[in-house]
């Protein structure tokens, strides 16, 4: 037997970009630091050197606010895809294919419930990674849906923003959800049940401009951008050179347009001190 003829080769599976990130390494986006994926999951996705919270994934969020990361998925009415038919570079059809591939969720938004500190709770999160996270129909729908469900057991409403605004494909229909989110939001309101709404990198546009700057309690994460207009259009617009920290979490903070800023290692136990004075008064049927 000749070895240099006769040895038997290893087979090299497959590795998908996907499982590079989850088990190697991540670059921070603010020190650049190369960071090594085991140890920043255990961090919560923050990064060990700067302190610079990560965006996360949509079930990431879920399982860091929940109980023993528990909870249930609620079933959100169907949307039409493409009312306007649009189509620029790509048909806004193959980018929700697209995106809906990549992510293994129909749009931006997941609804769940849950207990929070043993607080029943409904959570409506949004997912940077589809879209931007930007607020179409079905985001809207996913917000009302989850208001109602709120409204109707008389459990704490939390959201959690991460979008860059509204869904141009659908325009118009895109920009209503604004009006609709915040109606469903004064429909808790009137019916004293708690929304908490909790602000990640980054909430602009539309979705700062409606239900994500309404809670009872605003929370956003550390150095998370907040805003409407972006800051060199708005210094494009006033001809002025913006302060430094403009449009961050702790910036507003100072200047009372959110109540908290939180890490996020600290986000569930803050939330659960908010929702048990929130829901002192709160009688079940």
């Amino acid at each position: 037997m000749n070895w240099l003829t006769d040895i038997v080769r290893p087979k090299i599976q497959k590795t998908t970009p996907k499982e590079i990130a989850d088990n190697l390494w991540v670059r921070c986006p603010n020190c650049n630091q190369m960071l090594f994926s085991k140890e920043l999951k255990q961090s919560h996705y923050v990064c060990t050197s700067c302190g610079h919270h990560l965006r996360l994934y949509v079930e990431k969020r879920l399982r860091l606010l929940f109980d023993d990361a528990k909870y249930t998925l609620l079933d959100l009415p169907m949307i039409q895809d493409d009312p306007l038919k649009f189509k620029d570079m790509q048909k806004y059809t193959d980018r929700l294919k697209n995106n809906r591939k990549n992510t293994g969720f129909r749009d931006a938004i997941q609804v769940a419930r849950g207990k929070i500190g043993g607080i029943s709770s409904v959570v409506a999160a949004m997912d940077f990674s589809f879209m931007g996270g930007s607020m179409g129909m079905a985001v809207g729908e996913g917000i009302v849906t989850a208001a109602h469900t709120a409204l109707a057991n008389k459990e704490p409403f939390i959201t959690v923003a991460s979008s860059g605004g509204a869904r141009m494909q659908e325009g118009m229909f895109s920009l209503m959800q604004m009006a609709r989110t915040t109606a469903a939001i004064n429909e808790l309101k009137e019916a004293g049940i708690p929304f908490v709404s909790i602000l990640a990198d980054p909430t602009t546009g539309g979705v700062s401009a409606s239900f994500a700057m309404l809670g009872d309690v605003n929370i956003a994460e550390k150095g998370c951008l907040i805003g409407f207009a972006g800051q060199r259009v708005i210094e494009q617009t006033i001809h002025e050179k913006l302060p430094e920290g403009f449009q961050r979490a702790e910036y507003l903070l100072e200047h009372g347009m959110v109540d908290m800023v939180v890490e996020r290692e600290q986000m569930k136990p803050e939330l659960v001190k908010v929702l048990q004075i929130l829901t002192a008064n709160i009688k079940k049927k």
